[in-house]
């Protein structure tokens, strides 16, 4: 498959999936947690909140000037350099290609939500402990974390190979 095309691909299927999860949600589950879903008892749970800032509501009660550079166009700028850097560097390894393409398409649904609904739509939470849990969270946030630690990895394997 064309390298290009396989970039393409896997970012549209990020952000297509992503978007899906939001549609479904807003259209089928009761903000707050008054129309929690619980999957698993209460240690994997659906809670669909709107989240007007960053990550973990960062920067919710930014001024809106502050919220369009840091949660919009500073963002927007990284994933455009990023999208540059991949096409151009055709020495990455797979691994990290895979990594660099869930990160940006997660990193552009989240932008979209908040272009198109000023806000980004999260419902995940998982618990594992009392103490051990998840803020609420969607398939685009899952999609960056994921992109993360395969970066990682990629890493840690090339740097194995190297000692070698």
């Amino acid at each position: 498959m064309n390298r290009n095309l396989f970039i393409t691909l896997l970012i549209v299927f990020n952000i297509a999936i992503d978007q899906i999860t939001k549609v479904i949600v807003r259209s089928n589950m009761i903000k707050g947690s008054s129309g929690q879903i619980d999957i698993i008892q209460d240690y994997f749970q659906l809670i669909w909140v709107e989240n007007k800032g960053a990550f973990l509501g960062m920067g919710s009660d930014m001024n809106p000037t502050l919220k369009l550079i840091f949660l919009l166009a500073l963002p927007t700028l990284v994933l455009g350099y990023v999208i540059y850097y991949i096409i151009k560097t055709k020495e990455l390894d797979r691994l990290s290609l895979i990594a660099f393409c869930f990160i940006i398409g997660g990193g552009i649904a989240n932008v979209f939500d908040r272009i198109a609904y000023g806000q980004v739509t999260d419902f995940f939470f998982i618990k594992i402990t009392e103490t051990i849990k998840t803020g609420i969270f969607n398939v685009a946030d899952l999609s960056v974390t994921t992109g993360m630690i395969m970066l990682l990895l990629a890493g840690i394997s090339s740097k194995k190979k190297k000692q070698i």
